[in-house]
């Protein structure tokens, strides 16, 4: 053991581990793996692998199962340690605690007893993706999985238009093709965005493109393992009354008013307030 690692007191350490690669882990991780008292984990196998890489031993202490499934049985045993003035370290299965992860009632449940609460920080497959896509990264919006029911997805997407900033995904293999269908008839067949996989491992992979481009090559080419989509901010500043008309002019040859409003607010980032009023008036002939 490292003679200058901190001394762990009683408490919770919310510990980041690699999203791939294994040496992608901090020497402070490393430190609160090897004298953390109790360890919890989303994946007690994959945690242990990670320890047996590093020579971690894990000897007599207890390595306890904690995830969505036994949440609400677990967290009073954690709690119990804690109380008890232990250290407990929590991993996620891959890459940075609370971050659509199931410590996060763990973690409030600790702070709400009263109990010390840090964090080791390291990999976050939403950052590392940000960092690759070529996206602006002033400004981004972490939103995590979508819904899975193609309706409801497309109303949370609605809901994401106008956020000015970079929006990042998580997404399944088996619906990214559905997902980014869905991103490109409610944001706009033309927005830019990537598609990240595999981040930090042998097949890592950056696809880069419109979402009209990105849905037809994941129709041509499905992408495999762990996906992140990241969609570019719309255009919402300077837009002509030209431009708003010519994109409603088209939309309104094979759609309604009130879709084709919400069509050219997404592509251009305007007001649908706006975009609705006009598309009334091209429509009546205004």
């Amino acid at each position: 053991m490292n003679p200058e690692a901190e001394k762990l007191g009683g408490g919770l350490y919310l510990v980041s581990v690699p999203i791939g690669a294994a040496r992608d882990i901090t020497l402070r991780a490393l430190d609160i793996l090897a004298t953390a008292e109790v360890l919890a984990a989303e994946d007690t196998r994959a945690l242990r692998r990670l320890m047996e890489i590093h020579g971690i031993a894990l000897g007599d202490r207890p390595l306890l199962s904690y995830h969505d499934h036994n949440g609400t049985r677990m967290r009073p045993r954690l709690l119990a340690e804690m109380e008890a003035g232990r250290s407990v370290a929590y991993a996620s299965e891959a890459g940075t605690p609370l971050v659509a992860d199931p410590g996060f009632a763990l973690a409030r449940a600790a702070r709400d007893a009263g109990h010390h609460v840090t964090a080791a920080p390291g990999a976050v497959a939403a950052v590392m993706a940000l960092t690759l896509s070529g996206l602006p990264s002033d400004r981004f919006l972490f939103a995590g999985f979508l819904p899975n029911a193609a309706g409801k997805r497309k109303a949370a997407m609605k809901d994401l238009a106008g956020v000015p900033a970079t929006l990042i995904f998580y997404e399944s293999p088996k619906r990214a093709a559905a997902m980014l269908r869905d991103a490109a008839e409610v944001l706009g067949a033309a927005r830019p965005a990537a598609l990240c996989r595999e981040l930090t491992k042998m097949f890592e992979e950056v696809r880069r493109g419109t979402l009209a481009e990105l849905a037809a090559g994941c129709e041509t080419d499905p992408p495999r393992g762990e996906i992140v989509i990241l969609i570019g901010e719309g255009a919402s500043e300077n837009v002509s009354l030209s431009d708003l008309d010519d994109v409603l002019k088209e939309a309104l040859e094979r759609m309604s008013v009130r879709d084709a409003a919400d069509h050219a607010a997404a592509l251009l980032g305007t007001k649908r307030r706006d975009a609705y009023q006009r598309a009334l008036e091209l429509e009546r002939g205004g």
